[in-house]
């Protein structure tokens, strides 16, 4: 083999590695809309009232026969997901990794979740038992999705690039999520001059995120490839394969070590995300259009700030970059906590600064793990990361949930969720990722 065609070789390469990285950055482009418009505002304060509509005269409503207050329905909804997503995704991700097949697995759960979201648009009247399923389906789907997703990282990128291309793909999700978020907010503040009502406006925004989540998929179905498998066998049951997964992470403690301290302060990042919009209507009196524009203010600033703290980690190290953010999401609920009632601009500050930190907690949270998930099993070990994120979390709300059950109070709520900042702070700090990376028989950058 001559050396000009080594160099063929090794550029066809690299194109085909950058033609799959511009594929993977859209499915954030694609999925994020659903996180965004309907988990993070849409949702929650509209099935919150369809539920109230459907409660008693304690407040209280009763799917299966449970009491449970209106107020709680979302959070114990979004928890409920997460438990169906825990048996499913280590079935799907060890099928992934021994089969080599992610991108049919990857287009099941996209378009089960892109299914389920459109549906919402029937979701009216008292209809609060419609919402929590099409709720469960479409988050436990985006959850497999999300998976499916973020285990193609490794593959697609080398050690040194992976912070960079994580966060871009981050800010083609908050990209996205601001496009879309504009189009709602005229939507409905001016769904009078539509023809529609509020709540008709609400259910068109919900379904759009579905039809948005649905077309783009398209695009990294077309560009991303299919590996070749480790090995053919049938996956094992849903509960049994998470035991087996378990087991052989127990190989690698360290990379354990980093998953558990990701797992609690992401549960809180994440239950910030779904109920903020709870908490701001609730809580605060703002309205659906002020919520809207916060929301637009967090993906805008998300997008700067993913790719900014991408930058930073180069310097200072990935480590030490989500430490200083898990420290600005701690003062950031402090903050929360004593907001007026009814004063937009303070909320908008507040905003203003969970999009700065946002992204990049979330985007070298990603890279970093990827460097600590052993060769071949990469969906494996992703579904076990992917339980805690994008709002699948289910300690948080269940948390939220219970504590505004206890105390009728979303103060108390928000406030509580300190404590996975904190707890998680303190684990991730102990993690030695030099030698976790080794452990796992991966290269270790120069800057981690």
């Amino acid at each position: 083999m001559t050396t000009d065609t080594v160099r063929t070789g090794a550029a066809d390469e690299t194109a085909g590695l950058r033609r799959e990285q511009r594929g993977w950055y859209f499915y954030d482009w694609a999925c994020s809309v659903y996180s965004t418009s309907v988990v993070t505002v849409f949702l929650g304060p509209y099935l919150t009232a369809v539920a109230k509509r459907a409660a008693d005269a304690d407040g209280y409503v009763h799917p299966l026969g449970i009491p449970v207050r209106a107020g709680s329905f979302f959070a114990y909804s979004v928890s409920l997901s997460v438990i169906v997503a825990v048996v499913v995704m280590p079935i799907v991700g060890s099928a992934a990794d021994r089969t080599g097949r992610k991108k049919p697995l990857l287009a099941a759960a996209a378009y089960t979740g892109a299914a389920a979201t459109t549906g919402m648009f029937f979701l009216d009247g008292d209809r609060y038992l419609l919402g929590g399923a099409l709720l469960l389906v479409a988050n436990a789907a985006q959850s497999v999705g999300m998976m499916l997703y973020n285990s193609y990282l490794p593959q697609i990128a080398p050690p040194e690039e992976r912070d960079a291309v994580s966060s871009r793909g981050w800010a083609f999700g908050y990209a996205a999520g601001s496009t879309v978020l504009v189009a709602n907010l005229v939507l409905y503040s001016a769904h009078a001059s539509f023809g529609l009502t509020e709540t008709a406006a609400v259910r068109i925004c919900l379904a759009s995120a579905g039809l948005w989540w649905g077309a783009f998929t398209l695009v990294p179905l077309r560009r991303l490839r299919d590996r070749h498998a480790r090995v053919e066998r049938a996956a094992a049951p849903g509960l049994r394969q998470l035991a087996a997964t378990a087991r052989d992470m127990r190989r690698y403690p360290l990379t354990l070590a980093f998953l558990l301290a990701y797992l609690i302060y992401n549960d809180g990042i994440q239950t910030v995300i779904t109920q903020a919009s709870v908490y701001g209507s609730q809580e605060l009196g703002l309205s659906q259009s002020t919520l809207i524009v916060a929301v637009l203010l967090v993906q805008v600033l998300a997008v700067a700030g993913a790719l900014a703290m991408g930058r930073l980690a180069r310097t200072h190290g990935a480590q030490r970059t989500i430490l200083g953010s898990l420290v600005a999401w701690t003062v950031t609920l402090a903050v929360g906590y004593f907001l007026p009632a009814k004063a937009p601009v303070f909320f908008f500050v507040l905003a203003g600064g969970i999009g700065l930190v946002l992204g990049g907690s979330q985007a070298l949270s990603r890279s970093l793990f990827s460097h600590l998930v052993p060769p071949g099993k990469e969906a494996e070990y992703f579904s076990a990361y992917e339980m805690s994120d994008r709002g699948m979390s289910w300690l948080g709300p269940l948390l939220f949930g219970v504590t505004y059950q206890l105390t009728g109070s979303y103060r108390s709520a928000i406030i509580s969720l300190v404590a996975f900042f904190v707890i998680g702070f303190v684990l991730l700090a102990r993690v030695p990722v030099r030698r976790a990376i080794h452990e796992a028989g991966n290269p270790v950058p120069e800057k981690i």
